[in-house]
């Protein structure tokens, strides 16, 4: 799967309307998520990381009147191994202190809760931005008060209604 499935490519004359919507920065908290999607992809290696398998999950932040998408690396690398138990064991599909075989056709649709941070980058004209970024996932089974959206999580998709926390 591939971020391309929910766009299509327009015709030279084809009618346009979308304008967008104004950037949210989301403030320095707890929140609910959703996983709305992964994409497998291959990390070409850097100096600190070799080669290897990447998992480029998106999360749907619901704020208290907004939502914000969050996509976050996954180097499937044993230096990141915990990084990995943290999605699986926040998405309830991993057990506390027992191993488990990543299972990502499970993932998306899963829910769950995360400390979301503001981080300040330096854009390539030199400029500053912000953007929001998942500090950390909560386990499934720990409680943490989020910020409550106005209207509650929507229930995952169809594909992945058989989801049940916790269950292996």
């Amino acid at each position: 799967m591939n971020n391309y499935d929910n766009y299509k490519e327009y015709d030279w004359e084809d009618e346009i309307k979308d304008e967008g919507s104004d950037f949210v920065l989301l403030p320095e908290d707890d929140y609910d998520f959703r996983i709305k999607c992964f994409e497998r992809a291959r990390y070409s290696g850097s100096d600190k990381i070799p080669p290897c398998n990447l998992a480029k999950v998106t999360f749907i932040i619901y704020g208290a009147e907004e939502t914000v998408e969050i996509t976050d690396n996954f180097y499937l690398y044993s230096k990141f191994e915990w990084k990995l138990s943290s999605l699986f064991l926040a998405i309830g599909l991993k057990k506390r202190n027992e191993p488990v075989k990543m299972n990502w056709n499970k993932i998306t649709g899963a829910t769950g809760k995360c400390r979301v941070y503001v981080d300040t980058y330096v854009k390539k004209d030199g400029s500053q931005g912000k953007s929001n970024k998942i500090k950390r996932l909560y386990p499934y089974d720990k409680e943490v008060e989020t910020v409550g959206p106005l209207r509650p999580v929507p229930p995952a998709p169809a594909q992945a209604t058989n989801w049940i926390p916790g269950d292996f």
